[in-house]
Parts: structure tokens; C-alpha cells; sequence
């Protein structure tokens, strides 16, 4: 029999064992019943087996008693119990900057607006780059599409390049010196950081990378937070999502949007150098103070001067045999008269490594299978217009749903074209059709990305169309 003594319990054994299992099966559970729903599902089992329900402190008294971390553990979760505990497994200490520079993307909670009509066409994705040692913000990506090999590369040519030509060419008068080559990037376990393209193109460069280990949410914790951050400063502008429902209330994101790509680029550029000269609390001082700190005692970044050449070593890889037409990749073909010695040992069967940047599909970049770079070949067919990997995918898409067995590159160019006619014309109506046309806008004036600069021809060449990308020849660094 229970014991009556003081500080013992007065409660039969089968009270005590129907409290035990209820808290068990009921309270410490991810449904996470209240302790006065808890009292009542104990006195209606009580009532079922015929016995007298404890009072409503015995409850307490008994929840109060549990291991607070098993608690949280099974009411909460694994992450919910990790944030009540000291973090373990920190960054192993940064002693300069671009040490260790972390990676991350989110969804930009603003929804912008086409360049023409000024109407909605969704919310961007934002690819931010932050230094551990400085925290400054060494780098982003602004885009339509959703986190790929493609942004990784892109934010990475960001991060270094001088800064100041591209800030002079969106119009931004403000200062941002940080530029340089990591030594190591940290990122998560997302696909687009396993990509083989971010791996060879890390490798080639010299750069490391560290995942954040799985269920170890902590690791991102420096690069979540400026992602915070920002997204607060976000939440200022016409348009915002704010965070979520109840944030937002009856605010017409869509109607108050009135932002382009182009427009919200130019505010982050204003917005991060504000955040360089806020302090920042991890550091007790501004970013931009810290960096400045390291480089006045002598540290120096490692400079990629030409980012094109830089850029091509992260895209995307396929890998293709060459034909007597010269490559045909996906439907398109590529043709240079550099290729007429490759095509000569075509017996041979190699497979050549080749990279395209799936927003201008009017180029490939060819490995040399003997030498150290890569080789820029165009269009077979000179005419054709410069255009997107999603533009393709869906010309095909079209093709196959009309029923046409014979898929080639004129029928696909075609399709495109007429696609093109129909975006523009149903651009006031549609807001798909206006993201669509929006993500056309890097084609417009130039086939080249506007953050690089244009490839250089190899002095050694007889021939115009070949332009060598030189893979260390053509890169400085200090």
C-alpha cells in the first residue's frame, strides 16, 4: 500500500498508474494537451474504471516533477530541446576574413512588379553570402528562379568581384569594399550545394566546402539571422508579404507592389551597406569596421579579376560526344571552326565536359580535353535568338502535347518565338506572363550576364570564332 507519511504519496497504486500513463500517452505528446485537458481526460478514465479522479494539484504536482527536457523533447521536438542547451559544434575560430563565408537562400517576402505595366509578377529568390568574421554581407544573387546550381555560382562571382563597376552601372553611389575569394564556404544539404558544377568549381578554385550537419540547425545560425535581418528591412517596402498571415492582415501585397528586379537589386545594395554600418550585436561593432580592422594590419583578400572566366566554372555540366555538325545539346546545335580537330578524332569517342548557363542558351563552354581551358562556341545557326533553358523545356513540352513526333531546332526556336508573341500580348492580364517576360530581361541588351564582363579572345588564334577562356592564366591574385 502507498505510503502515508509525509512527503509520500496518499493515492492508490492504480491511480498512480493511471496518471502515469495518461500524462505518458496524452500530455508528452506533439499534440500538447493543456494540464487542465490533461485533468479531464484523467477523470474521465478515473470514472471508466470506478475510481475516485485526484485533485487538479496532484496533476501539477506530478507534471512538475518530469525532466524538463524530456518535456520539451516530446512535446516540442529535437530542435525545439537543442535551443534550451548550450550550442555545441560551433565554427572553429575565424582568424581573418573570407575564412569562412556562409551561403543560404530564401524567398524575399516583396512581391515585385514587371518593368513595362508595373503589374505583379510574384515574389524573387534571394541568394545572400555573409563573411563569419566580419559578418559582413560579401555577396548576393537576386532571382526568379528558385535556388539552383546556376544562383550558387552566381552569388559567388558576386562575391569576387570589385563591386564598384557594378554598383556605378545599377546607380548606386555607395561604398561596398568587401570582395574576394573564400577559402571556405559553409552551406546546407540542399541539392544545388551538392551539384557536381559547385564541386568542380570549388575545386578548380581552391575553395572548401562544409555542410552544416543534418538536424543541426544552429551550424546556419549566423547567416539565418542577417537573413532575418534583412527581411525585416523587407517588410518596410510596398508590396511585402511581411512573414505571414496574421503579420500582414488586410494589407494588399499585390496591390501596393510597385517595385521592379531591377529597382528591389538597387535597395538591397542601399540596404546591406546600411547593415555594414549598423553594429551588429555578435560582434559588438560595425561589419564594416571589422573588415576595415583586418586590412589596415595587412591582410589582403585573393582577387579574381576576370569573374567570367570564374562564373563558367560553376555552371551547370553535361556531358557530350562531338558529331560531325559539331555538338548537339538538347536539340541545339554548337558550332565553331575551332571544333574541326575535335571532330577529326570524333572516332574517338570522348566525352567532352561542357557547361551553359541556363539563362542564355546561345553559348556553351567546352573543356579543351588536352589544355586547361575552356572553349566559348556559339549557335550553329547564327540567327537564332538567344534563350532560356525554361523557354526550351516548355517549347518542347508544346511540341510533344500537339502530338509531333519529330522534335528539332527550328520547330523549337518557332515555338519560342510565337510564345514570345503571346507573352507580350497577354502581359496586362496575366501575371505568369509578366514573371515569364521579366525573366527575358538579362537578353534584352546583351547575350552576356550583366554582372560579368565579356570573355577574352585568345591572342594566339587565327580564327574569329574562338574565344579561349583561360582557366589560371588570366586570374590574379594577391
Amino acid at each position: 500500500f502507498p505510503s502515508h507519511d509525509k512527503g509520500g504519496s496518499r493515492l492508490t497504486l492504480s491511480v498512480e498508474a493511471l496518471i502515469s500513463d495518461t500524462i505518458a500517452d496524452t500530455y508528452l505528446s506533439r499534440q500538447k494537451l493543456s494540464i487542465a485537458s490533461l485533468v479531464r481526460v484523467i477523470k474521465e478514465r478515473c470514472y471508466k474504471s470506478n475510481i475516485k479522479p485526484p485533485a487538479v494539484n496532484t496533476v501539477r504536482s506530478r507534471i512538475k516533477k518530469l525532466q524538463h527536457d524530456k518535456v520539451v523533447i516530446l512535446r516540442e521536438g529535437l530542435d525545439a530541446a537543442r535551443k534550451l542547451k548550450a550550442v555545441e559544434g560551433q565554427f572553429p575560430k575565424v582568424d581573418n576574413p573570407l575564412d569562412i563565408v556562409q551561403i543560404d537562400h530564401t524567398l524575399v517576402d516583396v512581391i515585385i512588379v514587371d518593368t513595362y505595366n508595373r503589374q505583379p509578377i510574384g515574389r524573387p529568390w534571394i541568394t545572400i553570402a555573409i563573411d563569419i568574421y566580419s559578418r559582413c554581407i560579401v555577396g548576393f544573387c537576386l532571382t526568379l528562379e528558385a535556388p539552383s546550381a546556376t544562383s550558387v555560382g552566381l552569388c559567388l562571382s558576386h562575391v569576387v568581384i570589385d563591386k564598384r563597376p557594378w554598383l556605378e552601372r545599377i546607380g548606386v553611389g555607395v561604398e561596398w569594399s568587401m570582395f574576394g575569394k573564400p577559402k571556405v564556404i559553409n552551406v546546407d544539404n540542399g541539392s544545388e550545394f551538392h551539384s557536381e558544377a559547385l564541386k568542380r568549381g570549388c575545386e578548380v578554385h581552391g575553395i572548401k566546402i562544409t555542410y552544416r550537419p543534418v538536424g543541426s540547425p544552429h551550424y546556419g545560425g549566423i547567416i539565418e539571422r542577417v537573413i532575418g535581418t534583412m527581411m525585416k528591412m523587407v517588410h518596410e517596402l510596398p508590396g511585402t508579404t511581411f512573414s505571414n498571415i496574421i503579420e500582414r492582415g488586410n494589407y494588399d501585397s499585390d496591390k501596393k507592389a510597385s517595385l521592379t528586379l531591377a529597382e528591389l537589386e538597387k535597395w538591397f545594395a542601399l540596404a546591406i551597406s546600411s547593415y555594414h554600418l549598423s553594429v551588429h550585436s555578435g560582434i559588438v561593432e560595425p561589419p564594416t569596421n571589422r573588415w576595415k580592422k583586418a586590412v589596415d594590419l595587412g591582410w589582403k583578400p585573393f582577387y579574381i579579376q576576370n569573374a567570367t572566366n570564374f562564373l563558367v566554372d560553376f555552371l551547370p555540366i553535361l556531358y557530350r560526344r562531338i558529331q560531325r555538325q559539331g555538338f548537339i545539346v538538347d536539340h541545339i546545335t554548337y558550332m565553331s571552326s575551332s571544333l574541326k580537330p575535335w571532330i577529326s578524332d570524333k572516332e574517338k569517342g570522348h566525352k567532352f565536359i561542357i557547361r551553359r548557363d541556363p539563362r542564355d542558351l546561345s553559348n556553351i563552354y567546352v573543356l579543351h580535353p588536352e589544355e586547361n581551358h575552356y572553349v566559348k562556341v556559339s549557335y550553329g545557326a547564327i540567327g537564332n535568338p538567344a534563350i532560356t533553358l525554361w523557354e526550351h523545356k516548355l517549347a518542347i513540352k508544346r511540341i510533344k502535347d500537339e502530338g509531333r513526333k519529330a522534335v528539332n531546332e527550328e520547330e523549337i526556336i518557332k515555338v519560342i518565338e510565337k510564345m514570345r508573341i503571346v507573352t507580350t500580348e497577354a502581359i496586362t492580364k496575366s501575371k505568369s506572363a509578366r514573371r515569364k517576360t521579366a525573366r527575358l530581361e538579362h537578353l534584352k541588351n546583351s547575350k552576356v550576364p550583366d554582372l560579368i564582363s565579356p570573355p577574352i579572345p585568345s591572342t594566339t588564334s587565327t580564327s574569329n570564332e574562338l574565344q579561349i577562356i583561360k582557366r589560371f592564366d588570366d586570374i590574379e591574385e594577391w
